[in-house]
């Protein structure tokens, strides 16, 4: 079975087809990139996938079960969740009280501490904190963490509602290099449970952790297949850099 199907999925803004007719498939314990020219529909399609944009048609399935007309909350209650390109964090927090806000709304139900899970709900947010490289940093104001330390976070505070698919829009943007290798080396090590489908406009960082590409090119998809495959096409050649040069868009 598939983590994600989706299948004739359309979306039009007047007479703009930003997601025109798009099969997706996502093999369960993937990890999934999406890419694409600017203006290419990835955004919208996340939107559909996660339902926090209702499609002009078409069905979308998560391990198998419609979802189509299902909301975001539903979905992420049947164990899908996501981060954002624009984190919106607590800056009054620490990492530590963030995962573990998290980790109470999905654990331990409405905000508050709950005396007798306490320790438990602690123990699941260092937990997290440490499978995202950042146990050393639970008392750090959330502010005073760095821009991939907040990435990070970020992917903490998905994981605690403990998804089958993930789903990353843009999880390296802004990112340095180093920043950007340490995601790689956190989103490989996932347990493979944890299918991941990815938004991402460094290659280095797709093509570093991608077992599967979907090429999207003005709403439709170009291409679907493996990374090698996805480098030696002439067709996403050319839908990124028009007559360009293949070693300008996949630097060795």
């Amino acid at each position: 079975m598939n983590a994600l199907r989706c299948a004739g999925l359309r979306r039009s803004f007047g007479a703009l087809a930003a997601v025109d007719d798009v099969d997706l498939t996502v093999a369960t314990g993937a990890r999934h990139a999406l890419i694409g020219p600017n203006g290419a529909g990835k955004s919208t399609l996340f939107t559909l996938v996660t339902g926090t944009m209702r499609a002009d048609g078409g069905t979308v399935e998560l391990a198998g079960r419609d979802v189509t007309r299902l909301s975001e909350v539903a979905r992420c209650r049947l164990g899908m969740s996501q981060t954002m390109q624009h984190a919106s964090l607590f800056g009054s927090m620490s990492a530590a009280q963030t995962v573990l806000l998290a980790v109470q709304r999905h654990d331990g139900g409405r905000i508050g501490l709950l005396p007798r899970r306490r320790p438990t709900l602690r123990a699941r947010a260092e937990e997290l904190l440490a499978e995202v490289g950042l146990a050393e940093r639970g008392d750090v104001a959330v502010p005073a963490l760095s821009h991939g330390e907040r990435k990070q976070l970020e992917v903490a505070l998905a994981l605690a509602c403990r998804p089958s698919l993930l789903l990353l829009d843009e999880p390296a943007a802004g990112m340095s290099p180093a920043e950007s290798a340490r995601l790689v080396a956190l989103l490989a090590a996932l347990p493979r449970e944890i299918t991941v489908l990815f938004v991402e406009h460094d290659l280095d960082v797709v093509f570093a952790l991608a077992d599967a590409v979907t090429v999207l090119h003005l709403g439709r998809v170009l291409l679907s297949g493996s990374p090698d495959e996805v480098r030696a096409s002439e067709a996403v050649r050319e839908a990124y850099l028009g007559t360009g040069r293949r070693e300008e868009l996949f630097e060795a």
